[in-house]
């Protein structure tokens, strides 16, 4: 007479107690012989480990404080970019250059500032320091736009003029749109009147080849040193805007040698033959 296995006499002989406690079903595999001994209780009803203390979710909560104690920090105009809550509208216009403004307005801005920092009790000296040269009289002395655009601290002073008179929020590069052309072998011009003129347009194949590939560090080194000057000075009381032709506009001046309305030349030479 057939009887139904057991567990215990599973163990006995070695067979695997869950296949064969309630007999083996129809289909299903046969009994592994020699299997591992079926778990004790002790086993089964181990005691939980105690839970982990939830060093994560602190970690977490300290960055989310500490970013957005960074981002209070930060320039207006830059954690209105970010969509933060801020307390205005950032202002910043364009055609802020030095070579735009009177000299009237340069030196009350200058005078506020000085009063500023001789307010602060770390302040060297109580002393106003010699009024910044203006941008005519730096045009007097470096004549030609990239010779003032390519130079590091002539670039910085420019650009610094009109933040000094009017603290708007944002503090833009004193360069030119063109200034990677340099680095690709490409030679231009700035002239009064006319504005960047390349006197040798590429427009053969053969011309193409000779542009070298840009390697911006190394070309135009003066960008990145006016870039980090602008930053030490302003801090976060104004955000560094940077700016440079995109591709398209750098193609149009390269092909067409100076700047185009309808960029005849450029389109006659983008289609395929």
């Amino acid at each position: 007479m057939r009887g139904r296995i057991t567990a215990p006499a599973a163990r006995q002989v070695g067979l695997n107690a869950g296949a064969c406690a309630s007999g083996r079903r129809r289909g299903a595999p046969p009994p592994t012989p020699n299997a591992a001994p079926f778990p004790s209780l002790q086993a089964v009803a181990a005691p939980r480990r105690a839970p982990r203390p939830c060093h994560a979710a602190v970690s977490t909560q300290q960055a989310a404080a500490a970013a957005a104690a960074a981002s209070a920090d930060a320039p207006l105009l830059l954690r209105a970019l970010r969509g933060d809550a801020v307390e205005r509208p950032p202002v910043w216009m364009m055609r802020q250059a030095g070579r735009y403004m009177k000299v009237g307005g340069e030196r009350r801005g200058w005078e506020r500032e000085e009063r500023r920092r001789r307010a602060q009790p770390t302040h060297p000296s109580p002393s106003l320091s010699p009024f910044p040269q203006v941008y005519q009289d730096l045009c007097k002395k470096h004549t030609t736009f990239r010779e003032r655009s390519e130079n590091a601290d002539i670039a910085v002073e420019v650009s610094l003029q009109p933040w000094r008179a009017f603290k708007p929020d944002g503090v833009i590069l004193f360069s030119d749109i063109l200034t990677p052309l340099t680095g690709m072998g490409i030679e231009f011009d700035i002239t009064a009147g006319k504005g960047p003129v390349i006197a040798d347009p590429i427009r053969t194949l053969e011309q193409v080849k000779k542009v070298t590939p840009l390697v911006a560090g190394d070309a135009t080194p003066y960008v990145g040193a006016a870039l980090r000057a602008l930053r030490a000075e302003v801090g976060n009381a104004a955000a560094v805007l940077g700016f440079v032709g995109a591709p398209f506009t750098l193609a149009t001046y390269i092909v067409e040698g100076r700047d185009s309305i309808f960029f005849l030349l450029f389109f006659r030479r983008s289609r395929p033959t």
